[in-house]
């Protein structure tokens, strides 16, 4: 096995590292909106049992591979499986494509972050203003650019001096805003025009509830793909990101207890960005504010802020602060990912692989940030959503190509290879794997069936 010159320092910074991956904008504006939709409480009992079973084998697989190989995608999977090559490229087209738009929404999140610390936060919850912003054709790129350029500079400085040194303090605060903001959330209350009080504690119980009401078999299997797919967005699994730093891993560290810590780590923060989210927009919103992606962050939040008046502006601050954190420690292992596989295509340093590709995705992100006004374009997909240049990536990357190739992971773990090629390396630093035989069933039965079902369901094709 190549010994890999780039790792990191143990066990501690590999989990920050990997959960800060984990832990992204999607944990702050899709997990709550979905728990909303489907049935709070029914939303996170069903959710929790898939990151015990389905997330668990996912990442397990990514992870080991990565470890066992000392390579990114393109390599791990030509090193398993020759024939096999096609599927690290499809995994190393993944985080290129995410690399496009990813920049562009913290780019979005840091004016947002700027306006409330410069006391514009009334300004920002007018009804046009994320409108007006996107559709600028100056604003949205320089703060994409400004995003882009931190994010570059951060992987430029490597493994351990880089990745693992941001994100051991970036997480830690992450967690702790969020729990602060949870926590205020929790105190929040408000008297409508009709004398009817809402308080945050009303909302927090409208999240913890499962609602069984109208309960189908479609709608249930309707709810069991949303969590699958929440769940698979947001272990990074698929797409590379978890193979290249699974290859960062020294010998010695034990994966069950690692891999767990992630699991606890990116569950823990959002359960707690829908506690802090949910009970705020019931207060002041109802359940009819409750929308998804931007329009929650970028709409429907700025009026809750502004209704809580003074206290606002700083729960503003802190929002779109933790907002950063969790958008910039994922976009860091997205250009990780890149630069990990390009470094062993073309055998070039980091530096220079760093500064190439940032000169392309400066380049790209400035177009994707002008993709609502000078390259604006109304594409129809085929799930029926109309998107712009921002969601056609987006939709080929997430909805078509990581539930395709877990599909594809799954059959080449599972009956090629077989599961011991994961198993052998979660034993290696001679620690019992206690959910062998819950893996074996998984990564072989289980697994496939329900990424085959995903796909469908992404693409338009099921429901």
């Amino acid at each position: 096995m190549e010994k890999k010159s780039n790792h990191f320092s143990g066990q501690l910074g590999f989990v920050l590292a990997a959960a800060g991956s984990a832990v992204g904008v999607g944990n702050l504006w899709r997990f709550p909106y979905l728990a909303a939709k489907d049935g709070g409480g029914l939303f996170l009992i069903i959710y929790l049992i898939l990151v015990l079973t389905f997330g668990f084998t996912l990442l397990t697989s990514d992870i080991a591979i990565g470890r066992r190989t000392q390579k990114s995608a393109i390599g791990a999977y030509t090193q398993m499986r020759p024939k096999w090559k096609f599927l690290g490229i499809l995994t190393f087209l993944v985080p290129v494509l995410i690399m496009t738009y990813y920049a562009v929404i913290g780019g979005w999140i840091t004016k947002y972050a700027v306006v409330y610390v410069t006391g514009q936060a009334q300004a920002a919850a007018a009804d046009d203003y994320f409108t007006s912003f996107i559709s600028s054709s100056t604003s949205p790129v320089i703060f994409a650019l400004l995003f882009m350029g931190v994010t570059a500079f951060i992987v430029y400085n490597g493994v351990e001096k880089g990745i693992e040194k941001v994100s051991k303090w970036m997480m830690p605060i992450l967690l702790v805003l969020v729990v602060v903001i949870a926590v205020y959330s929790l105190t929040l209350s408000y008297t409508d025009a009709s004398g009817q009080v809402h308080t945050g504690w009303q909302g927090f119980l409208y999240y913890l509830k499962p609602d069984f009401k109208g309960l189908t078999v479609q709608r249930f299997l309707q709810i069991l793909l949303d969590a699958m797919s929440q769940l698979f967005f947001s272990l990074s699994v698929s797409m590379g990101i978890m193979i290249t730093y699974g290859s960062y891993v020294k010998p010695e560290v034990n994966l069950n207890k690692a891999i767990n810590q992630i699991e606890i780590f990116d569950t823990g923060v959002a359960f707690l960005a829908g506690a802090m989210i949910i009970p705020a927009v019931y207060v002041f919103s109802g359940t009819e504010g409750m929308g998804a992606g931007p329009s929650l962050m970028f709409i429907s939040l700025p009026k809750v802020f502004s209704a809580m008046g003074k206290a606002g502006t700083f729960v503003g601050i802190l929002f779109f602060v933790t907002a950063i954190f969790a958008t910039l420690s994922s976009c860091i292992s997205v250009l990780e990912s890149i630069t990990a596989n390009c470094m062993e295509i073309f055998h070039t340093g980091r530096k220079k692989t760093v500064l190439v590709l940032s000169a392309i995705y400066l380049a790209v992100s400035a177009v994707i940030a002008l993709g609502y006004s000078i390259f604006y374009v109304e594409v129809k997909l085929p799930n029926g959503s109309v998107g712009q240049l921002l969601d056609i990536m987006d939709y080929i990357s997430n909805s078509v190509m990581m539930p395709f190739i877990a599909l594809l992971s799954t059959i080449l773990i599972g009956w090629i290879v077989t599961p011991y090629y994961v198993i052998d390396e979660m034993e290696r630093s001679g620690d019992k794997f206690r959910r062998k035989k819950l893996y074996r069933v998984m990564i072989r039965f289980v697994a496939p069936v329900m990424m085959f079902i995903l796909f469908l369901q992404s693409t338009g094709i099921l429901f």
